[in-house]
């Protein structure tokens, strides 16, 4: 409960409590609103629900309605009425468990929360709105009541983005936690607002030719350390960095100089803080009943019941909230294999099997279904991304074929795989060659995402760079090794923000970025290096067009243990459009080295991660190579290279313009 002082409430005081400020004949809902919302089907919820300004027989007010079946009494209490439980009673909507009323002379700004009386065990409790826009700043738990007006001036970007979200567009995502990109330390370290972030940030992602920004959620939160994984307002931005109109500027000026916005999202758990949707109306409301399947116990967090209709509405309105109140142009969605398992973190504990008596949520896989089929229909110029780490089938693949219905689907074999490769000593890499070249086997099952991402670089497992084996010299390379390998695989790139210039800490959410690294040639090197990354992979389609499609990757040679080294060809869907990659994963420059090619021609570097520019040694091939006619690789041409340490290289012909 909270501290705020109210008046003492007796039992007889709430049953005979006055209303006179509260009307009943107000409402936004329709039948068609209940009946979808009952169903399961509603998914935009958030234009009925919540607190929502309205104008009734010429006076100003709000309207409130809140979902709470099981509530005997519910009140909206707030500043405008001392937190006073016994005066605004909302009243029930016929069976559809929907409380609603209209109290006049109050407006947007006003402070409140929902105090629930419920049937059961004289349970009563005061509750944050769950379709609240707007929050107090944590530590703070009250509803703000919002209006959401806000003139964008993205036109432009929307007409375009289905070309610019596509499958065979090229996504190089630059995640971003905003509290801890860059702060303020004249200013007791603070963070950036959302307004102050608008041009830092885009100024920054433009510079290194990133395509979109993902944020770590943005969804209100209490516990700041929890990253934005724990979220208590599910359509409520987060006040710590401005209004909700702040974001919305944010997301504005980054579409209007060209740079996409993919939020996280999390409908897989929420906390238990009493204010939030634990328990809402004295039952299991959002929340599975069975203890066992309700709480998450790696998170000690409560996992929604996907079997209940209005749960799901609630959270597809979410989504589709997100879509369309902030132009956000994808989801990502967190911790997908915990909704499909019911046995997910959960060994050697109890769990319950589904009806057939397997471990998969059948719930969870009808709604994820359901949230993808609304987000495609509605919004086909988004995509839907699944952090889903497990070897389920499908999941970027149509509902219609059996799939979930993901767009795309982040990789983390390959990240798991690639990181334990990269960080052996570059002596044992060669009893390891499988970690680098297995992926092939399943690279085009899945319309695939590579990630390095936040949680690759937190509780112990230090940074990037610092992973890196070798002197300081070496791990620079091995870095710059690590993020060419990336841009040169298939699939869409995604790198957490500090990666791009070699942060030497392990992040942390109370601290910025170490920017000031940049004044070292190490690390400046390193950051152009990857900007001239993204430059290559949007200018040259063979290395975007065919992310996801097998025509789009070819094996040249994947034998050569003994000296680290792999090479392959990259296709983009002209005949002539093709990038050939070679890769050396150990400290040793080899001169001379054969290389099969697949066209004749001259052929030239078109990026070298060991160039002295990058911080690199300088070994490479100034000059073009001719491919002669030998066969090598069983390749009709060969063209003879010199291979620098542990750097990949690019290569295409040279008369050939694309």
């Amino acid at each position: 409960m909270t501290s705020r002082k109210r008046k003492a409430i007796k039992k007889s005081d709430i049953v005979s409590s006055p209303e006179p400020a509260v009307r009943h004949d107000v409402s936004l809902l329709s039948g068609d609103d209940i009946y979808l919302f009952n169903e399961g089907s509603h998914y935009r919820l958030y234009e009925k629900l919540g607190a929502h300004p309205l104008t009734a027989d010429g006076i100003r007010g709000m309207y409130f309605a809140v979902w709470a079946p099981s509530a005997r009494d519910v009140y909206v209490i707030g500043e405008f009425n001392s937190w006073d439980g016994t005066r605004h009673r909302l009243q029930p909507r016929e069976n559809s468990g929907i409380w609603e009323g209209f109290i006049g002379g109050i407006g947007p700004g006003v402070v409140y929360k929902y105090f629930v009386v419920s049937n059961h065990n004289g349970y009563s409790v005061e509750k944050a709105d769950p379709f609240a826009f707007y929050a107090e700043t944590p530590p703070k738990t009250a509803s703000v009541a919002w209006d959401l007006g806000y003139t964008w001036g993205d036109r432009e970007w929307m007409k375009s983005r289905r070309e610019r979200n596509a499958i065979g567009a090229p996504l190089s995502i630059y995640e971003v936690h905003p509290g801890s990109w860059r702060r303020v330390p004249e200013e007791g370290n603070r963070s950036l607002t959302y307004r102050e972030m608008a041009q830092w940030l885009t100024d920054y992602v433009k510079q290194m030719g990133f395509t979109h920004v993902e944020f770590l959620p943005v969804m209100e939160h209490p516990f700041y350390g929890s990253w934005g994984y724990q979220i208590t307002g599910y359509f409520a931005a987060t006040s710590r960095y401005g209004t909700p109109q702040d974001l919305m500027y944010l997301v504005d000026y980054l579409h209007q100089h060209d740079i996409g916005v993919i939020l996280d999202w999390v409908p897989s758990h929420f906390p238990n803080d009493e204010h939030a949707l634990g328990f809402f109306d004295g039952t299991h409301l959002y929340e599975h009943q069975d203890p066992v399947q309700g709480v998450h116990p790696d998170w000690n967090s409560y996992v929604f019941n996907y079997g209940r209709n209005e749960v799901r509405s609630f959270l597809n309105s979410s989504a589709m909230f997100w879509l369309e109140k902030y132009h956000a142009d994808g989801l990502r969605v967190d911790a997908v294999a915990s909704m499909l398992y019911l046995d997910y973190g959960r060994k050697g504990r109890r769990w319950v099997p589904n009806r057939f008596g397997g471990r998969e949520n059948l719930d969870a896989i009808v709604f994820l279904r359901q949230f993808n089929e609304t987000v495609y229909r509605e919004k086909p110029d988004v995509q839907t991304i699944a952090e889903e780490s497990t070897a389920w089938p499908m999941v970027s693949r149509p509902t219609y074929m059996g799939g979930l219905g993901f767009g795309l689907k982040w990789d983390m074999g390959w990240m798991h795989d690639t990181l334990v490769y990269i960080t052996r000593d570059p002596v044992y890499r060669k009893y390891h060659h499988n970690e680098l070249t297995f992926r092939a086997l399943y690279a085009f099952t899945e319309n695939f995402a590579l990630p390095l991402s936040h949680d690759e670089v937190v509780h112990g497992k230090a940074s990037l760079l610092s992973k890196m084996p070798g002197d300081d010299w070496q791990k620079f390379a091995n870095l710059r090794l690590l993020l060419g390998y990336m841009y040169a695989q298939p699939g869409k790139k995604l790198l957490f923000m500090g990666g791009e210039f070699g942060q030497r800490a392990e992040w942390s959410h109370e601290e910025s970025l170490e920017w000031h690294l940049l004044q070292y040639p190490p690390h400046a090197g390193l950051q152009r290096w990857v900007t001239d990354l993204n430059v290559l992979y949007r200018w040259r389609p063979a290395l975007h067009e065919l992310d996801c499609e097998p025509a789009g990757f070819e094996w040249i040679d994947t034998g050569d243990y003994e000296h680290g080294i792999i090479s392959f060809i990259r296709r983009g869907r002209t005949e002539d459009d093709i990038v050939l990659v070679v890769a050396n994963f150990t400290p040793e420059t080899h001169f001379n080295y054969d290389v099969g090619t697949p066209l004749p021609g001259i052929w030239q570097e078109l990026l070298n991660g060991d160039d002295i520019k990058y911080g690199g040694s300088g070994q490479g091939n100034k000059a073009g190579m001719k491919a002669v006619a030998k066969i090598t690789h069983g390749r009709r041409h060969t063209i003879t290279v010199t291979i620098p340490p542990l750097a990949v290289i690019f290569l295409a012909r040279r008369d050939i313009e694309i």
